[in-house]
């Protein structure tokens, strides 16, 4: 496996995560403001951006636009250590740009309210519980991933199933635990609101969803010539 960094991945990946960020947590910025956005805009908001992005850049860097999905990526071996780690610092810097950029162009009203869109556990919902929300919501989003992107067996759907898939999951946690499904969409909205709160739930859980499917995926559904 050639494992060397093509700044050109480097690149998209941190695009298709500015993207992502921008645009998800926009949409929650601005439901914030008490607009007739609410949880179904968001959702589309985070699906239709990782669903164009997907489909614009993965011929590129694969698309993952997500530390969990290198992660999945690395541990089944699609991914050298060197280049999985310069995925993650690309998402890490394209998340902080788009929350940057948002702090830099939205009302201090909305940036205020929702705390830049920051991930956060909803009430009654304790850390366990969150960790465990966010790893199944990552299971089943790294699956349709396998399914639809990486086995040489999938239907040509570009980033579309992708996206619903995050639609889907914000449709049924986002109150919950705000749905990231991925560290990076945690990591830039709490670096510039200060908002880190049982942050770590959203590395815990995304990692831990995402290395079970894809393992799952690997070593029991996919084909020797996949």
């Amino acid at each position: 496996m050639d494992d060397t960094l093509d700044p050109r991945a480097l690149i998209v990946e941190a695009i298709g995560t500015f993207t992502l960020i921008f645009a998800g947590t926009g949409a929650v910025m601005v439901a914030a403001g008490k607009t007739n956005i609410g949880l179904l805009e968001i959702a589309l908001a985070h699906g239709l951006a990782i669903a164009l992005m997907v489909s614009a850049l993965g011929a590129i860097s694969g698309g993952h636009f997500n530390p969990a999905v290198t992660v999945a990526m690395w541990v089944t071996r699609r991914i050298g250590t060197v280049s999985a780690a310069g995925y993650v610092v690309a998402q890490l810097a394209g998340a902080a740009l788009a929350s940057l950029t948002l702090f830099a162009l939205f009302p201090e009203g909305l940036r205020d309210e929702a705390k830049m869109g920051a991930a956060a556990l909803g009430p009654g919902i304790d850390f366990a519980q969150g960790v465990g929300l966010e790893a199944i919501l990552t299971f089943f989003l790294v699956i349709v991933i396998f399914g639809t992107a990486v086995d040489s067996r999938a239907p040509k759907l570009g980033g579309l199933a992708i996206g619903l898939t995050i639609t889907m999951d914000i449709l049924i946690a986002g109150p919950l635990t705000g749905a990231a499904m991925n560290p990076a969409r945690a990591f830039g909205p709490a670096l510039v609101a200060g908002a880190w709160d049982d942050h770590v739930v959203w590395w815990i859980g995304p990692i831990i969803g995402a290395v079970a499917a894809g393992l799952f995926y690997h070593y029991v559904l996919i084909e020797e010539n996949a």
